[in-house]
């Protein structure tokens, strides 16, 4: 069986572009920490419409949708689930919710993940939830085409509890004994997390969550006002293109992880410039027309009015939707489509 030393990761020679990326992130994680002690109140704002993305983007990867209109009633708790889909959404909300309220009270352990993992499929009868898989499983991808690969053939169900178990304990050794980077061993844990793909379903879900708990843990908290997921999502060919070539020879323990690596490392810094953007239209006090005109001066292409309150956490959908309206009337932007297939492009 595969065994896992995460201290024999020190002996890879990193390159340049990657230790680039882990300099990048802790420059970005101060200055967000500054931002966060002048603007708390505005920023605040990001969360509610980050847990948004993030539970509708990590559901629709696994082809888990519903109505936009739904998807925000279901995260606000606002409504019940009508439906299996829903089910499953409402259920990736709990946990994202306990993650980010509590982060600091779970360590990482085979029985927090599995109660995790419970609590994923807690909204419907699901008998293997919470407990890791009784078959063999697959990761597969399916592409914009309609085409599906097989990417990579896990352990076999016999070999998982211990995996498990090894990979957290792995990981913890490290991280307590300071022996890794934190970057470095958060973006090897989920790796091979991915790898042993533990459940029957709900891999993908559970990974994407782990990942923002272990950031969290380790002091990155982008994913708290960014969606990490959504950045995925926007990018899911290249995601499955980084696991795939990440994971060949996994088995052997002669993997080159490192496409992953970068991939996450990246999609982390990404959300931090994200971040720091949106900051930058809430840092000065503007008024709505100024502020939405802005926004859009950083839209390429089409964009809706939900696309802008993501920049303007700070404004209503009101003031956001009179903003653009103005806009419309004074040539800045052409509004096309009706209801709620209305887009703009920038006409200056």
């Amino acid at each position: 069986m595969r065994t896992f030393n995460y201290s024999k990761i020190n002996e890879h020679k990193w390159d340049s572009e990657l230790v680039g990326l882990i300099a990048a992130i802790y420059k970005q994680a101060g200055k967000q920490e500054m931002y966060l002690k002048q603007r708390p109140g505005e920023l605040e704002k990001l969360v509610e419409i980050a847990k948004v993305q993030s539970t509708e983007s990590s559901n629709a990867i696994e082809g888990i949708v519903t109505t936009n209109t739904r998807i925000r009633q279901l995260v606000e708790d606002k409504t019940t689930p009508k439906n299996r889909n829903e089910q499953e959404i409402a259920g990736y909300r709990d946990v994202l919710n306990i993650i980010h309220d509590n982060f600091d009270a779970i360590p990482l352990t085979p029985n927090y993940v599995l109660q995790l993992h419970k609590i994923l499929y807690s909204h419907m009868n699901n008998p293997a939830a919470g407990r890791t898989k009784s078959v063999q499983n697959y990761i597969s991808a399916t592409y914009p085409d309609g085409t599906t690969k097989t990417l990579f053939t896990p352990l076999d169900p016999f070999e998982t509890p211990s995996a498990l178990e090894s990979i957290c304990n792995e990981f913890n050794r490290v991280i307590g004994n300071n022996e890794l980077e934190p970057l470095i061993a958060i973006t090897i844990f989920i790796h091979d997390f991915l790898c042993i793909h533990p459940f029957n379903d709900g891999n993908g879900r559970m990974s994407r969550l782990l990942t923002t708990l272990l950031l969290y843990r380790s002091g990155f908290y982008v994913g708290k006002y960014i969606s990490l997921e959504a950045k995925i999502a926007k990018n899911k060919d290249l995601y499955y293109d980084a696991l795939g070539e990440a994971q060949h020879g996994w088995h052997e323990g002669s993997e080159d992880a490192v496409p992953f690596i970068k991939y996450l490392l990246g999609t982390i810094l990404a959300a931090y410039k994200d971040f720091e953007d949106r900051f930058a239209l809430v840092e000065t006090k503007l008024p709505a027309l100024e502020t939405v005109r802005r926004a859009t001066q950083n839209k390429i292409g089409r964009f809706s009015k939900q696309d802008i309150r993501e920049l303007c956490p700070s404004l209503s959908i009101s003031s956001i939707e009179g903003a653009l309206r103005k806009l419309a009337a004074m040539g800045e932007v052409k509004r096309e489509g009706n209801g709620k297939n209305i887009r703009y492009f920038r006409l200056k």
